[in-house]
């Protein structure tokens, strides 16, 4: 196994972090306590051509794999994971859809706008009463003529009042026998009447994203705007989350190694009975116990992410991978803000944002619960 990285994605690395340092930590905390939504830093990123990373050359983009999607995503979410998830994670959060399943002419129409910032996109997956159990879904797109007619509800939506489009997971054969071939997606323009979009403030954490509620009362949309097969939706979705969940946990990677990072150099700095903190024993120890779960990490998402690009999509793999960055970005944020002490828990020190941005990291995209049931029900 050769676990070196070639130049190019040492280069993107370097390009990402760099452009974090620069064009997104200055606005970090201000962005954060105003809960708002940048389209200049997306712009930037973009221009920087780190948006859309996974879009194929044929299409503007990049055409990078799965892994370079995790390692870029790591190194921006090591200065703001909310930043992050607005600039690179959610601007074509949804698309990767198109990617897998849409036609050429949905391809060619959609793809190159979101690379050159004309368009952001959303991913309408979640309701009220279902979020993890998708298949619960309510929001129904029924036929009529060569249109569907689609109502319901959606929350907690990504890019919901920002987006272009969203593509949407709505019930089309109600009466299905088989449950699993009920549903299917469907591109779905924000600007189309009968759809009414509220922004939800005050979350603990990444609150330099958009997140909202739609509704759709009677919204008509034409037959083309069908993503893969009618009645696969729930698979699709399903191969979707597979592999972007590789890019959620290079978001678990980057912020406990910046956690790590600050942490570093606080206890280098601060100084207890005239001694530095890291000359300590006890600091050094748990610091120890820290990097060794970020490598752990590291190392689980970048095979997995591997993988993926390989044709080799493994969901137990990926859904260990989502599952344990989430919960050591958790634990290792914990152990940051302890380390900085009063200060930690103070709205001016950085560590206290990482540590409200990290739980996130064990809710969306699947729950850590349903990773530990995907990666259960293949052990039998």
């Amino acid at each position: 196994m050769d676990f070196t990285l070639s130049e190019e994605q040492r280069q993107l690395q370097e390009k990402a972090y760099r452009f974090a340092v620069e064009k997104m930590a200055p606005f970090s905390r201000q962005y954060d306590r105003e809960e708002k939504f940048s389209r200049e830093i997306v712009k930037m990123a973009c221009e920087a051509g780190l948006v859309g990373c996974f879009i194929p050359k044929e299409y503007g983009g990049p055409g990078y794999g799965f892994l370079e999607v995790a390692l870029a995503t790591e190194q921006i979410s090591r200065i703001d994971l909310g930043l992050m998830m607005a600039a690179m994670g959610a601007a074509t959060f949804g698309s990767e859809n198109i990617v897998l399943f849409g036609t050429e002419e949905q391809k060619k129409k959609y793809l190159p706008r979101l690379v050159k910032g004309e368009l952001l996109s959303a991913g309408a997956y979640t309701e009220p009463d279902s979020g993890t159990d998708v298949v619960s879904g309510r929001t129904t797109a029924i036929k009529q003529g060569d249109e569907y007619v689609v109502n319901g509800s959606k929350i907690f939506i990504t890019n919901g009042t920002v987006c272009d489009y969203m593509i949407t997971f709505c019930t089309t054969s109600p009466d299905a026998e088989n449950k699993y071939r009920r549903h299917s997606l469907i591109l779905i323009e924000s600007d189309r009447k009968g759809i009414a979009r509220q922004k939800i403030a005050g979350k603990m954490g990444i609150r330099t994203t958009d997140t909202a509620e739609i509704s759709f009362k009677d919204v008509h949309v034409p037959c083309e705007n069908l993503i893969g097969q009618e009645g696969m939706g729930f698979y699709h979705v399903m191969h979707f989350f597979d592999v972007t969940r590789t890019m959620v946990a290079g978001q678990g990677v980057g912020l406990s190694q910046g956690a790590l990072d600050r942490t570093i150099k606080y206890v280098q700095q601060k100084n207890f009975r005239g001694r530095p903190l890291a000359t300590y024993q006890r600091v050094q120890f748990l610091l120890a116990e820290m990097a060794t779960k970020i490598e752990m990490i590291r190392n689980i998402t970048y095979k997995a992410a591997w993988k993926v690009d390989q044709g080799q999509i493994d969901p137990s793999l990926n859904a260990m991978a989502k599952y344990i960055s989430g919960e050591t970005a958790v634990w290792v944020c914990d152990k940051a803000v302890r380390l900085h002490g009063e200060y930690g828990y103070q709205d001016d020190c950085d560590i206290q944002k990482c540590y409200r941005d990290a739980k996130i990291l064990e809710i969306y995209e699947g729950a850590k619960e349903a990773e530990k049931l995907t990666i259960s029900r293949r052990l039998f």
